[in-house]
């Protein structure tokens, strides 16, 4: 029973070197094109300083609305209650440590622990995250399906190699052929009690009704964040086409495993803000205000959020 910690400690080590590395080769990349884009982030700060504060506040209130949200998410992933006021608390802190580590390990490792400290098994935690998250790209991809035709060919869809069509289809018939392992029977009992707890969250209209309200929301008003900062400094475009694009350049920047998005969140809403339309001066300062609200002034007081939480003994 003990050599699997043993071994699964050294490649929890490499995957964080993994994340950690390609996370810093994302960052120097991102400084790098704010260097040779100064003057435009420049003029994009100074415009933000004198932006609307009214629709500045608006994202403010949006972003604080967001950690509500992921709560009740969160609570609508379980059967059990959970404690309000802590579960909020912890989304808070997650949202801060999820700037700290790379590709969602912080937010991750925070709840985790928050729903172990709360008495479900490991199992049944990593299931709720697992169901909380793949709401939240559900409702990312509704979102979407519903703002892709009111903005005909704002978006189109990439070209795609036939070699990667290729290394897909490789690996869904490996994928398809693991039942028929031993292992597959193992994934197969896994697949059993995710689905029973699935089922569990889904027989209970309230909390069903939680979980995809909550994650659809909480999409819909980190574009809202996006959209109210557009306003703040006047950047020319309409708030649907600003919300899809949005979803679009978040989308795409999950894909880099950077803390928080660092660095490719930022990159990738500037370009869709510009290939949309709006000058390069206040797209910067867009995202500058919409990171601003999000990310930099939340992170002390949601680290402060963490620690207390730690001393507590609530995570």
């Amino acid at each position: 029973m003990t050599p699997e910690p043993v071994v699964a400690a050294p490649r929890a080590r490499r995957r964080l070197r993994w994340h950690t590395g390609l996370s810093l080769v994302v960052v120097a990349v991102a400084v790098w094109v704010a260097w040779r884009h100064w003057p435009t982030l420049e003029r994009g700060a100074v415009r933000l300083a004198v932006a609307d504060q009214g629709w500045l506040l608006v994202g403010a209130s949006a972003t604080v609305a967001t950690w509500m949200c992921s709560a009740l998410a969160q609570q609508g992933a379980v059967p059990q209650s959970l404690p309000t006021g802590r579960l909020v608390a912890t989304q808070f802190a997650a949202s801060a440590a999820n700037h700290v580590l790379p590709a969602g390990l912080g937010a991750g490792a925070v709840n985790l622990r928050f729903l172990m400290r709360c008495g479900l098994p490991v199992t049944r935690s990593a299931t709720a995250l697992a169901v909380k998250a793949t709401a939240g790209g559900v409702g990312r991809g509704a979102l979407i399906a519903v703002l892709a035709p009111v903005c005909p060919g704002l978006l189109r869809l990439p070209h795609i190699p036939r070699v990667a069509v290729a290394v897909v289809l490789g690996v869904a018939a490996l994928v398809a052929a693991v039942p028929f392992t031993p292992l597959g029977a193992r994934c197969r009992r896994v697949l059993a009690a995710v689905a029973a707890d699935i089922r569990a969250v889904h027989a209970r209209p309230q909390r069903a009704a939680a979980l995809w309200g909550g994650s659809l929301a909480f999409v819909a008003l980190h574009a809202l964040v996006l959209i109210a900062v557009t306003r703040a400094v006047e950047l020319p475009l309409p708030p649907e086409r600003v919300a899809l694009l949005y979803l679009a350049a978040s989308s795409a920047a999950a894909l880099l495993p950077t803390p928080g998005g660092l660095g490719s969140l930022d990159a990738a809403l500037i370009f869709a803000l510009t290939l949309g339309g709006a000058p390069g001066a206040l797209a910067a300062s867009a995202v500058l205000g919409y990171r601003l609200l999000t990310v930099w002034l939340p992170l002390i007081p949601g680290l402060v959020t963490l620690g207390v939480l730690v001393r507590r003994k609530a995570l």
